[in-house]
């Protein structure tokens, strides 16, 4: 069963990193055929939701707060292994990283950039559309908010 846990930049171990920065390779590198930079230097303010499942990550998010990317709190470098993709992960993950962004963040409202064919999974875990479609690093995607609602 997977378990989530969330860390700082500089609570990583140098293996957790190594193989976050690997999977984050496989997933929008290789696999969605992306040259983009992910070493962007968002990674040393942000969060890191990881998803363990036998001592193997495999799903992550980055958790980033307000006004570091957006104005608002926002989770980005949304990702399960292609193995675990038909497991109901990627549902979990989110759910986990909302509440850990409201939380940590202390605040009511998270801004994710989606990809645009994942505009319904996003839409199903509370997530309006704002805006129109835009490419990002060659790929459409679409401005989301979140809004919680106690």
């Amino acid at each position: 069963m997977i378990q989530f846990v969330t860390k700082t930049f500089q609570e990583l171990s140098s293996k957790e990193l190594y193989d976050i920065l690997k999977l984050r390779a496989e997933v929008f590198v290789v696999e969605q055929n992306c040259a983009y930079l992910d070493l962007d230097n968002h990674d040393e303010k942000a969060l890191h939701v990881l998803g363990i499942e036998n001592n193997v990550i495999v799903a992550y998010t980055r958790l980033l707060p307000q006004g570091y990317y957006h104005k608002e709190a926002g989770i980005g470098r949304v990702l399960t292994s292609l193995p675990t993709r038909t497991l109901g992960y990627g549902k979990l993950l989110m759910e986990f990283s909302i509440h850990e962004t409201l939380k940590k963040f202390n605040t009511i409202e998270i801004v994710i950039s989606a990809q645009l064919y994942l505009e319904k999974f996003y839409t199903n875990l509370g997530f309006k559309k704002e805006g129109e479609t835009y490419l990002e690093d060659g790929i459409p995607h679409i401005k989301m908010r979140y809004l919680y609602k106690a």
